[in-house]
């Protein structure tokens, strides 16, 4: 006979941003944070020895020890980090699996930030339950995605950069760029649609979810924008990074 463990199903997450890098412990049964998330600023210059003191400091609150999912703002492959276009430059090349392992209570796993906030989003927010192909979209300084198939994540799509009427899109689209050239909310609302249609138009999704910090605050944009495609807005806000970095070690320890 199986014995049932009574072992909290829980891992550490660990989210490394540009101006913050924050960690909780996960219960992975549903979603809520079973520890307090502790968080201090990113170090400026945020180089690997600066952000990895950082994220030490930010662990030693958390009495932990498991599994680890980090969270990094650029394209992750196999542990090193290929771009940090809000980090010091010097992470690029670096293995940011090899710089904090040593640091951290139980094995690595390490992914991008859009990827962490899409994984938790499917799993426990806005597209639980959800079958097919969802294309998570975070509207920040930037544009983050993330595309997860029957709840398999298909790692470091840079969708933000596709070219929409001759620029860039996150030039146009996120956030920043809305502030950035004074748009109104109806001008910005335009031009998320144009960049959604065009995802849409490529991948023909099942589900937008549409996160980032404007996702605080949908009155003012979100139904301007019309695609074919339904759309919901992320539930899980500040805490996504935190929920799908946790989910990821939870994944990478099954495997």
């Amino acid at each position: 006979m199986t014995q049932r463990s009574d072992r909290p199903h829980r891992a550490l997450g660990i989210d490394i941003g540009g101006t913050g890098i924050k960690c909780a412990v996960v219960d992975l049964d549903d979603g809520s944070l079973a520890s307090e998330r502790f968080r201090l600023d990113t170090p400026h210059p945020s180089t690997p020895d600066a952000v990895a003191k950082t994220v030490a400091d930010v662990v030693s609150n958390a009495n932990y020890t498991g599994p680890v999912g980090v969270t990094f703002p650029g394209v992750v492959r196999h542990g090193t980090v290929q771009t940090s276009a809000n980090m010091d430059s010097s992470w690029r090349g670096t293995s940011l699996f090899d710089t904090l392992s040593p640091l951290l209570p139980g094995p690595v796993t390490t992914l991008n930030d859009a990827d962490a906030a899409g994984l938790a989003e499917v799993r426990f927010g806005a597209g639980e339950g959800q079958e097919g192909l969802i294309v998570m979209v975070t509207l920040g300084t930037g544009i983050g995605t993330a595309l997860i198939y029957d709840g398999v994540l298909v790692p470091n799509a840079e969708l933000g950069h596709i070219e929409v009427d001759g620029h860039d899109a996150e030039s146009r689209a996120s956030a920043s760029a809305r502030e950035r050239r004074n748009m109104t909310w109806e001008t910005w609302a335009g031009k998320v649609q144009k960049y959604l249609r065009r995802l849409e138009n490529v991948l023909w999704p099942d589900l937008f979810i549409i996160g980032g910090g404007v996702s605080k605050r949908p009155d003012k944009w979100f139904d301007l924008i019309e695609t074919r495609t339904p759309k919901v807005i992320a539930t899980l806000v500040n805490n996504a990074g935190i929920v799908g970095a946790a989910l990821a070690a939870d994944i990478s320890k099954k495997r």
